[in-house]
């Protein structure tokens, strides 16, 4: 790669940060997007040009309705990083499933990153909520992950967490929690980057940002929220991106 390393740093300083271009709802929550660690995958795939994204996970990816896959994150994501980086060509596919728990989406992932053509540079695994919801074992739940994450390596691509979606609704009644911690530590064993969805939700909401309240009911609250979403993680990307970047390792 060391050929394309002023092509990848100009596009990269063209690309971003862009948080100071995204509505103000989004750029709130800006200061949570951590690059703790690289993405070396991705970045070979910028100086290449071209950019395969697999987005996996259960039905918290998407959105109700015929217009749901078109505006959920995994769409808004590929229109975000194909504007941010000017002459890459950006492809996001996903595996989505309802009520996939994470070791369902492990013997998921190996088919997935077979049928994703061309092959993915990058797996964003969204995780945890269903786990919650059906109190499978924590500990059986971070071996998940970690058998996930080495499929993901062993096949050549890079991964990104998303832990799960935060509601006021459910606060109470789901253990999120734990399971975010779950995530937040493998993450970190890993060396994989998190982006820390429930902590973004939450904010927005704790700010009166988005009335997560209506979420449920409103459906354009919850496509402004996954544009945001979309654009964070977007930035994420690129920053993780980023060659010859001090990243820290801190446990945020």
């Amino acid at each position: 790669m060391t050929g394309r390393v002023p092509f990848l740093l100009a596009l990269l300083m063209l690309a971003g940060p862009a948080w100071a271009e995204h509505p103000a709802e989004c750029r709130v929550a800006a200061n949570l997007i951590e690059p703790d660690f690289p993405l070396p995958q991705v970045a070979r795939a910028l100086a290449a040009k071209r950019l395969s994204i697999l987005v996996i996970g259960s039905g918290s990816m998407l959105l109700p309705g015929a217009d749901g896959s078109k505006n959920a994150y995994p769409a808004r994501l590929q229109h975000a990083l194909t504007e941010m980086l000017p002459g890459v060509e950006v492809k996001v596919v996903t595996d989505v499933q309802a009520h996939r728990n994470a070791v369902e989406t492990v013997k998921a992932l190996k088919p997935a990153l077979a049928a994703a053509k061309p092959a993915p540079a990058l797996v964003v695994w969204g995780i945890g909520t269903v786990d919650a919801i059906q109190a499978i074992d924590p500990d059986q739940f971070s071996h998940a992950l970690d058998h996930g994450i080495n499929i993901v390596h062993s096949a050549g691509a890079d991964v990104i967490l998303i832990n799960a979606q935060y509601s006021p609704r459910t606060e109470s009644m789901i253990a999120l929690g734990t399971y975010a911690e779950h995530i937040r530590w493998v993450a970190l064993q890993q060396k994989v980057p998190l982006f820390d969805r429930f902590s973004i939700m939450k904010l927005w909401a704790d700010l009166g940002t988005f009335d997560l309240y209506s979420a449920t009911k409103k459906l354009d609250i919850a496509e402004r929220v996954h544009d945001c979403i979309a654009r964070l993680l977007a930035d994420l990307v690129i920053e993780a991106a980023k060659p010859d970047e001090p990243h820290a390792e801190s446990g945020r």
